[in-house]
């Protein structure tokens, strides 16, 4: 296994995470700023409010998203599985 084989597996890797953890981190962080908006909004300092939107929001998004979160993980499995022997010899 060449180096560039591991650099190029490593980037695949990489970039197959986040593919798949954007879409979770990315509303999940828009999430939050609209709940701490609207806790500055009505200065209602509860720490333990923003942590259910945000559970529910990853949740119903994991619901939507897992057929296309699932097709790419296997597109990625089969591409390493695919390329063994190109890895070992």
């Amino acid at each position: 296994m060449t180096p560039e084989m591991v650099m190029d597996v490593g980037r695949m890797a990489i970039e197959t995470t986040l593919l798949v953890a954007g879409p979770l981190l990315g509303l999940s962080l828009l999430v939050g700023l609209l709940i701490g908006a609207f806790q500055a909004m009505t200065q209602i300092n509860e720490m333990t409010l923003t942590f259910v939107p945000k559970i529910v929001t990853v949740f119903v998004v994991l619901l939507v998203g897992f057929p296309w979160f699932l097709k790419v993980y296997l597109g990625f499995i089969t591409s390493i599985l695919v390329n063994i022997p190109a890895y070992v010899g």
